[in-house]
């Protein structure tokens, strides 16, 4: 497999390719999340019809949802697929683009900002809560919301200094007209 057939070259002027293979790696979680959660279902579900259910697979599932979600919140930022509103500054050039998709990156480091710090201090409540039966600290499955604003601060750094340098329109607004 192609390593760089996970990473979008779309927006590659946004990209550093030093972070290629890290969004690579998340593509591959997400993707590993999305089947671990199927999979936590489909046998919760049919454990339960056959009158055994294993309790664990919720908590498996939990799992598997939580970290799917907020990974893969910070790899549609990376992707620029989340978050931003493309298609109004899609017709823009110039000095008012780069205001608006300056601004736009600026808001969602201020709410990647405010997931981790938010999302670290209840992750450090959470480890003095704990699920029934296994006893897992759910500071486990909290832990993703801060991560996952770290990743979402980097990419959206990563496309400011690149948007400021090279600009953010793509040969591709060129077919919007305007």
């Amino acid at each position: 497999m192609d390593p760089r057939a996970l990473v979008l070259q779309r927006h590659r002027h946004l990209k550093w390719r030093a972070l290629d293979p890290l969004e690579r790696a998340l593509m591959i979680f997400c993707g590993g999340s999305i089947v671990g959660f199927t999979l936590a279902v489909f046998f919760d579900v049919l454990t339960r019809t056959i009158g055994h259910p294993w309790l664990w697979l919720q908590q498996v599932t939990t799992g598997f949802f939580a970290y799917g979600i907020f990974i893969g919140m910070a790899v549609a930022t990376r992707r620029n697929d989340h978050l931003y509103l493309t298609e109004i500054t899609r017709r823009m050039r110039g000095r008012l683009r780069l205001l608006f998709e300056g601004f736009a990156r600026l808001v969602v480091l201020a709410v990647a900002l405010a997931m981790v710090w938010f999302g670290y201090k209840n992750f450090l409540l959470d480890l003095g809560s704990f699920r029934m039966p296994s006893m897992i600290p759910l500071g486990v499955y909290t832990i993703s919301v801060p991560v996952a604003g770290a990743l979402i601060a980097l990419f959206a750094v990563e496309q400011m200094i690149n948007g400021w340098r090279h600009g953010f329109e793509r040969p591709e607004d060129a077919s919007a007209g305007g």
